[in-house]
């Protein structure tokens, strides 16, 4: 028998973490464009990544030549890797579930890595493919080395050190002095940075290797709380510093330290704009860092004086609603001017100086490399796009002469570019997985061909193929034309009938489900195929079309709710929809809005499963929630209309009252557990029937292949319950 006749789809997509074991990631190119350098695992249940590299000879039919530069099993000698608390806490930000080698960071000539392993330093010489461990104090945080590759910098024991690539020298550069208390880090980023902000770091050498920007953070004054496990009531809860919404945040500074012991403080108006957002610091220019205002509706662009630590304001930036944060921006342009995502005219532009390169044909996502001719981008559709592309996001050179697509085909498109190499990531609607195509060309496009006759380099997947074969139809629901995705059952023929429905949407900000990607759909076909039509739907506050469809949802995210019953009316009169049976699932913001459609729609929806649901939003933390809805000392009633629980039980329910499964996490140190069990005292004392299903030593995320795998048997036999299928 093949694999795809032994395997059931939930199986297989729990062993294989949701078919991302095997898949090529974490590109970076050399200067010199000799090679690429890359993580993958062994296979496609295999959840060790080993570092590996791509020799490239220059010449565009190059076949390229991949070796393995670091396996973590040899490294460790067969022994069980060991993760530190801090580990644990970067990887459950970074949503990170594999195993191994999970990040690296390279030098200038990205000719050195370096990498944790089990708490311990490792650095691998990618020219030579020799890798060794350095004796340091550990347990070894985000290691990077300087870029002229003489010195590694890490973070350990609340400290940045910084080592000789010899393994001689190691020092503390920078760390808690005898007045500070123990939640004094340097170094490291902040939570709400790296769960919300996209910042993962908090420290970054200069283009000199002579010194460093380094955070300071004090979560002193953020408030405590404790995540237990009632399963083992024999241990100690972990006590988390998180910043819930109108509550104090942790107190970040920042540092110039020198390697000569040096070190001088970064200042400007921290009282008015306390978020540290971004920092780029290149040979274009001083050192510029991207500030926010806690609401969000401001902030700066500041230019930092290397000898004094004054900043100077570069730019200014104000919106009503919030600024968003964008990967890659602000830097500089190799001529020294600013390069930055702007909300302008209606449209998500990039800027560079004072000029517009872009209107409102695309929708600016983020900055892949800024090169001496162009500037690659990410962009999908704008809403005065020719054709709307739903699901699409493509690859874009731009510049002052105009815009070309680099991507071809339909799909998601990401790219890695240092000089004239290009590393495209393609993902596709009638393909699973992804393909990686190194372009070696000045010329290239990424159109099969690279521009000068020759063949791109392909970078294999070890990924499984999936059990079953998503059979998508994008499509856009309503008068406001949402992205829709529609998944009917393998063989489904007209002549059927209606299907009960099921919406799977997570709906939400920062949150794009429906996406031209075969292996996004997987699990809502797993559905379909169970006896359901499968509708996603991206309503208003998802990305991807516009800044007012993003920024809809201030101060009211029930709009997220009116526009899946939009679109769900719409698209039954177009699929075989039976809206006499409608249920909804969803996971974290999903899981919100799956809870709040039976509770205030019931007309509409007659079953819901929520998984990890924010249901109080007073609850969750500042950097997100005040974006949307301020504070909860500003604007009470806000934040009483828009969860689903108060201190006063259920907000706003109606009836009758639907069948509801909650299923938590009981280690969700992001939406720790205390939602659903507010949620289900409020509706216990309501008299509402509901199950909830705990889940012992689960975060936010299910990577237990077991659990992963019964969760999904465990929805469908709720949901065909529920809605009289069985």
């Amino acid at each position: 028998m093949t694999l795809r006749q032994q395997i059931s789809f939930p199986r297989q997509y729990a062993r294989t973490q949701r078919f991302t074991l095997g898949t090529p990631r974490a590109f970076t190119v050399s200067p010199d464009g000799a090679r690429v350098v890359f993580l993958r695992s062994a296979s496609g249940t295999d959840r060790a990544n080993r570092l590996c590299v791509l020799d490239l000879d220059g010449s565009p039919s190059a076949e390229g030549r991949e070796r393995i530069a670091a396996d973590p099993g040899v490294l460790l000698g067969g022994a069980a890797e060991r993760l530190s608390a801090e580990e644990r806490a970067r990887r459950e930000r970074s949503r990170e579930g594999s195993a191994g080698i999970v990040g690296y960071a390279v030098d200038g000539a990205v000719e050195l890595a370096a990498f944790p392993l089990s708490g311990r330093l490792f650095t691998a010489e990618l020219r030579a493919g020799t890798t060794r461990e350095l004796r340091v104090p550990g347990p070894v945080l985000d290691p990077r080395p300087s870029p002229d590759g003489r010195h590694i910098a890490y973070a350990a024991q609340g400290a940045l050190r910084v080592v000789g690539a010899d393994g001689e020298a190691d020092r503390e550069l920078a760390g808690p002095e005898k007045a500070d208390s123990a939640d004094v880090t340097w170094g490291l980023a902040e939570f709400v940075a790296a769960e919300e902000m996209g910042r993962s770091r908090g420290y970054w050498w200069s283009p000199r290797s002579d010194r460093l920007l380094v955070a300071r953070v004090d979560t002193a004054e953020v408030r405590r709380w404790w995540i237990s496990d009632p399963a083992h009531p024999d241990r100690e809860p972990a006590r988390v510093a998180y910043p819930a919404a109108g509550t104090p945040n942790a107190e970040v500074r920042l540092f110039l330290v020198g390697l000569d012991g040096s070190r001088v403080e970064v200042t400007w108006d921290r009282a008015r704009h306390p978020y540290l957002a971004r920092v780029h610091w290149s040979e274009a220019g001083a050192p510029l860092l991207l500030v926010q205002s806690r609401d969000q509706g401001g902030q700066l662009h500041l230019a930092v004086d290397t000898e004094t630590g004054a900043t100077r304001t570069v730019h200014q930036d104000e919106d009503p609603a919030w600024l968003e944060l964008f990967p890659g921006v602000p830097a500089w342009a190799p001529d020294g001017r600013l390069v930055r995502i702007a909300d302008e005219g209606g449209a998500r532009v990039l800027v560079v100086g004072d000029r517009p390169l872009t209107g409102p044909q695309l929708h600016l996502r983020s900055v892949l490399d800024i090169g001496e001719h162009d500037i690659l981008v990410s962009a999908s559709a704008g809403e005065e796009a020719a054709d709307p592309e739903t699901g699409e996001i493509h690859v874009y050179r731009v510049s002052e002469l105009g815009i070309e697509r680099f991507s071809a085909g339909a799909g998601v498109h990401s790219a890695v570019r240092t000089g004239a190499v290009t590393v495209l990531v393609s993902a596709r609607p009638t393909v699973a997985g992804s393909s990686v195509q190194v372009f070696t060309g000045a010329d290239e496009h990424g159109d099969g061909g690279d521009g000068n006759g020759g063949e791109p380099v392909t970078i294999g997947s070890y990924a499984e193929q999936p059990v079953l074969t998503a059979r998508v139809r994008l499509t856009e629901g309503g008068a406001r034309r949402i992205p829709c995705a529609v998944l009917l059952p393998a063989g489904h023929r007209e002549t059927d009938g209606p299907l009960p429905v099921l919406l799977d949407p997570y709906g939400g900000p920062h949150g794009q489900r429906v996406v031209a990607a075969q292996n996004a759909h997987l699990t809502s076909q797993w559905f379909a195929d169970q006896g359901f039509a499968v509708v996603v739907a991206d309503g208003r506050g998802t990305p991807g079309r516009s800044p007012a469809w993003e920024k809809s949802v201030k101060n009211n995210l029930l709009l997220t709710l009116d526009d899946q019953v939009e679109a769900l009316s719409d698209l039954a009169g177009r699929f075989p929809l039976d809206t006499g049976r409608v249920a909804i699932r969803g996971w974290s913001y999903g899981g919100y809005l799956a809870a709040l459609a039976v509770l205030r729609r019931p007309d509409v929806f007659h079953a819901a499963v929520a998984g990890a649901p924010v249901t109080d939003l007073r609850l969750y933390d500042t950097h997100y929630m005040e974006r949307y809805l301020g504070t909860p000392e500003e604007a009470p009633e806000v934040y009483a209309a828009n969860s689903l629980v108060t201190d006063e039980g259920l907000s706003a329910p109606e009836s009758p009252a639907r069948p509801l499964m909650i299923i938590h996490g009981l280690a969700d140190d992001n939406v720790v557990v205390a939602h659903t069990l507010r949620l289900s005292s409020a509706l216990l004392s309501a008299g509402r029937p509901h199950e909830v299903l705990p889940l012992t030593g689960v975060t936010h995320m299910t990577p237990q292949e077991e659990i992963a795998e019964n969760l999904l048997l465990l929805q469908v036999d709720f949901l065909k319950r529920s809605l009289g299928m069985s």
